[in-house]
């Protein structure tokens, strides 16, 4: 025993301040597959694994002229500290974008943050204990999970389907959560669009879900980097536009600008926006006064809703090009077809497993997300996320194609040495007219 009286350390670690650590930071664990994305950020591999945002369809005189007219006229206010809640005329254009939404509210009530991420993770440090229970759709937002563990919570996933998080199901997982003695401190939640799903929660089951957390006495966070991004009819509108006392929104200008600014938000009911200003101020001390400033200008002078219309029709001709492509080389899997965001959630056949099969789809020059990043206790594995924002159409086919080899090659293998038998007879074929009803 050393003199702390702990257990002497055993193997060799080449951190020398190993056991130093808190214990929260079990929780950081690096994502199964940042190794192989090293690798598949080589040009010639067609990556279907991020979800970047395509900036190039942002127009550059747009943004340098934003940028000039910040330092030309305000520059030493932009190179300044701010605000820890942020700049105040960019808080009341927040406004205006989440009315879009169906939101009706107060600048007060508005944090800016360094990106909705960070809005996530002042969140959490505000909510979760050790041991705590946060309730997530299964699968979820990996990163969201990252924080969540790293805070010491445990994160209980409730099953979705084509429609969203299936409130019955909510119901459940409370039920046995409180019977088990742990406390349940809120419901996170992608309801538009979902990452990594691509689905939407309905009108009906928002209201339901809001419901079932009121008589439950839970926060819901609801999490919307994608809600302007549709691509035909228009989204229900944001769970926070019915219920404010319940509901804290996240919000970001990644997806809908462009991500390098940094600028996100949190909407809050007041007690807790007091809490996030002061965790906002421990953090970081003020967001970026320069990018809050070049984003207020841009929404002041462009035509930033038109720029939207724009990013829509990007993401749609690329979500189109991935749906054909499916059709065309792996008619025999299921999939979401989700009328927004960024993703297509894919269910391989039986008996193959999406994180194994990963480093051999990266020797064929494609990748992807496997499903077992999205789910808190390892499930997943027969899932995959495509993302279809940022490559082009052609890249996208070709992505696929070499995708359908992939899957082929594995089948192939487990057919001849497994005898697993034809894996495609014992699933029927759901294309994208006819979605998974079960999203594991």
């Amino acid at each position: 025993m050393t003199e702390q009286g702990t257990p002497p350390q055993r193997g060799n670690n080449l951190d020398p301040w190993y056991h130093h650590y808190a214990q929260r930071t079990a929780g950081l664990a690096a994502s199964e597959v940042r190794a192989l994305f090293a690798v598949a950020s080589r040009p010639e591999v067609v990556s279907l694994a991020g979800g970047m945002p395509f900036v190039s369809a942002l127009p550059e005189d747009l943004v340098v002229g934003a940028m000039e007219r910040v330092m030309r006229e305000r520059g030493p206010v932009a190179l300044q500290y701010g605000s820890g809640q942020g700049v105040p005329a960019l808080r009341e254009q927040i406004l205006d974008v989440m009315a879009l939404e169906g939101i009706r509210a107060n600048a007060d009530d508005v944090i800016v943050t360094t990106g909705s991420q960070h809005a996530l993770e002042l969140f959490s440090k505000l909510f979760i204990d050790p041991g705590d229970v946060v309730l997530a759709e299964g699968p979820s937002y990996v990163t969201a999970m990252v924080i969540f563990k790293s805070y010491q919570a445990e994160v209980d996933h409730v099953p979705m389907d084509e429609h969203g998080l299936i409130p019955e199901a909510l119901r459940e997982h409370i039920v046995r959560v409180k019977a088990s003695g742990r406390r349940v401190k809120f419901l996170y939640t992608i309801p538009t669009f979902h990452n990594p799903a691509g689905v939407t929660l309905t009108w009906e089951r928002r209201l339901e879900i809001l419901e079932i957390a009121r008589q439950n006495d839970i926060l819901v966070l609801e999490d919307n980097p994608y809600g302007l991004l549709y691509f035909g009819d228009k989204p229900p509108a944001a769970m926070r536009s019915v219920e404010q006392e319940g509901v804290v929104y996240l919000g970001t200008f990644s997806k809908t600008l462009a991500p390098g600014f940094r600028i996100g938000w949190a909407l809050a009911p007041h007690a807790i926006r007091e809490k996030l200003i002061l965790a906002n101020e421990a953090a970081v001390l003020s967001p970026s006064s320069f990018g809050q400033l070049v984003v207020s200008e841009y929404l002041s002078d462009a035509d930033w809703k038109g720029q939207i219309d724009t990013f829509r029709g990007v993401y749609r001709e690329r979500k189109e090009a991935m749906i054909s492509a499916l059709e065309e080389h792996l008619p025999e899997l299921r999939w979401t077809n989700p009328n927004g965001g960024f993703y297509v959630w894919v269910t391989l056949p039986p008996h193959l497993d999406a994180k194994a099969m990963l480093p051999r789809a990266v020797t064929e020059l494609v990748a992807y997300t496997p499903g077992t990043a999205f789910f808190a206790d390892g499930s997943g594995a027969q899932n995959i996320r495509l993302s279809f924002c940022y490559p082009t159409p052609e890249s996208i086919r070709v992505g696929i194609r070499r995708l359908a080899n992939v899957i082929g090659g594995e089948q192939d293998l487990l057919e001849t040495f497994a005898g697993t038998g034809p894996l495609t007879a014992s699933r029927p074929s759901r294309t994208s007219s006819n979605p998974p009803t079960d999203l594991r």
